[in-house]
C-alpha cells in the first residue's frame, strides 16, 4: 500500500526508543521508518499490559500509564479499542481483531493521522486514490476499521495465515515482514480490551444453552394497541411527524424519552458509553443498551450496562400494556435477550440498533418482542 520509508532513510532505532522516535518525525513526514525493524518487541507481558489499559479506561491520566511500544497511550489505547470494539460488533475472531491492531500499529502507531505517504490517511493509513472512501471518512476510527476488517474477510485462508500475512494481503506493504513485530504488543492489547467487553468472549454455546432454558415471553404473543404504522416511513435518525411523548407519560419517562431522542442520527458503536454521541470519540456513541442506561442516568434512574442484565430491571409487564419510558426486548431469547430499546408511547421504539446504522425511531410493527421491563 505504501512505502513508508521511502525518501525517509532507515534509522537503526533500539525497541524502546523505537516509537518515541517516530513519534518526533514532522507532520508531513508522519509515517515511520519501518524496513530495519523485525521482532523487537517481544516477551509482552500481558497482565502488565492489562493492568496499564484498566488504567487509563478507568479514567487515569496517560501520563501515568506505561505500556512497552506505547508512547502516547491517552491516544492510542482509545484506537486500539474502537478496532477491538468494531471487531466484536462485525463477529470478526479474535485473531482477526489481533491483525487489525498489529497492522494499525505499524502503519500508524495506533494515531489517527491526518497524512502519510502519498494520500495515506487514519490508523490503516488508507487511501482516498485506492478506493478505501473518501479522506473524511478513512479518518473516522470505525469506518477504517471496519474497511479494513471486511477486506481481511475477502482473503481466502486469512484464519490459517501468520500475522504479517494477512496484514500484507490487506494492506500491500512495501515492507511485508514489518507487521510481525507487533504481534505480542497486539495480542496483549486485544486481551486487554476486549476484557472490558461485557460477554466480548462468550461462546457461541452460550446461545444455544440459553435457548435450550428459555421460559414463556413476558410478552405472552400479545402486541400493543398501536403498532406506529400510522407514522407511515420514518426517516433513520428523525422524530416521525405528528409524534409527541404522550402527556400521561411518568414524568422520569418523560425526561428519558426526551434525552434519548437528543441521540438520534448519531452512529452505533458496540461497547460505546453513550456519555457523548455527538462527539469526535466513537467509544463515547451508544449502543443499544448504553443508549437505555443514560436516558435513564439523566432522569435519575440507574440501571446495570448490558441487555443481558437490563432484562432482569424492574419488573415483567405484557407488550400488551406498554407504557412510555417501558425497556423492549429482542432477539436472542426472552432469557438471553440481545438487543433492547425504549418504548415512547404511539406504537414507537427508539433503538441503537446495529453498526454502521444511526440512533433511530422505529414502529414497534418491526420488533419480534421477547420481554417487557418496567423500570419505574
Amino acid at each position: 500500500m505504501k512505502g513508508i520509508a521511502a525518501g525517509i532513510g532507515v534509522v537503526v532505532l533500539s525497541p524502546l526508543l523505537l516509537a518515541g522516535t517516530a513519534m518526533m518525525m514532522a507532520s508531513s513526514s508522519e509515517a515511520t521508518t519501518t524496513s530495519a525493524l523485525s521482532g523487537c518487541l517481544t516477551g509482552i507481558d500481558t497482565a502488565a499490559v492489562t493492568k496499564e489499559v484498566t488504567k487509563l479506561l478507568d479514567g487515569a491520566d496517560g501520563k501515568d500509564v506505561h505500556i512497552q511500544g506505547l508512547d502516547l497511550p491517552a491516544e492510542q489505547i482509545p484506537n486500539a479499542q474502537t478496532i477491538v470494539a468494531t471487531g466484536i460488533s462485525l463477529d470478526v475472531p479474535k485473531k482477526g481483531q489481533i491483525i487489525a491492531i498489529a497492522t494499525a500499529m505499524q502503519e500508524s502507531r495506533l494515531r489517527n493521522l491526518n497524512s502519510g505517504d502519498r494520500d495515506s490517511l487514519g490508523l490503516f493509513q488508507q487511501r482516498p486514490s485506492q478506493g478505501w472512501g473518501t479522506a473524511q471518512q478513512i479518518r473516522d476510527p470505525v469506518y477504517a476499521s471496519e474497511r479494513f476488517y471486511k477486506a481481511l474477510l475477502k482473503v481466502d485462508g486469512w484464519q490459517q495465515m501468520k500475522v504479517a500475512q494477512a496484514a500484507q494481503a490487506v494492506q500491500k506493504s512495501g515492507y511485508p515482514d514489518a507487521y510481525a513485530q507487533w504481534e505480542d504488543l497486539a495480542t496483549a492489547l486485544q486481551k486487554a480490551i476486549a476484557a472490558t467487553f461485557p460477554n466480548a468472549d462468550k461462546d457461541e454455546s452460550a446461545k444455544d444453552e440459553a435457548k435450550d432454558k428459555d421460559t414463556e415471553s413476558s410478552a405472552g404473543g400479545c402486541a400493543p394497541d398501536k403498532d406506529g404504522t400510522s407514522f407511515g416511513r420514518i426517516p433513520e435518525g428523525s422524530v416521525p411527524k405528528g409524534y409527541k411523548i404522550p402527556k400521561d407519560a411518568d414524568p422520569k419517562a418523560r425526561k428519558a424519552i426526551e434525552w434519548a431522542m437528543h441521540q438520534l442520527g448519531t452512529l452505533y458503536q458496540w461497547g460505546g458509553s453513550c456519555t457523548d454521541s455527538h462527539g469526535p470519540d466513537p467509544m463515547g456513541r451508544c449502543d443499544c443498551s448504553s443508549l437505555m442506561q443514560q436516558a435513564y442516568a439523566h432522569a435519575d434512574v440507574k440501571l446495570t450496562r448490558t441487555t443481558y442484565t437490563q432484562v432482569n430491571e424492574g419488573k415483567a409487564v405484557s407488550a400488551k400494556n406498554l407504557q412510555p419510558g417501558d425497556l423492549i426486548f429482542s432477539r436472542g431469547t426472552a432469557a438471553r435477550p440481545e438487543h433492547v430499546g425504549l418504548y415512547m408511547g404511539e406504537g414507537l421504539v427508539i433503538e441503537a440498533p446495529r453498526t454502521s446504522k444511526p440512533v433511530r425511531i422505529t414502529p414497534i410493527k418491526d420488533w419480534d418482542v421477547l420481554a417487557v421491563r418496567r423500570v419505574l
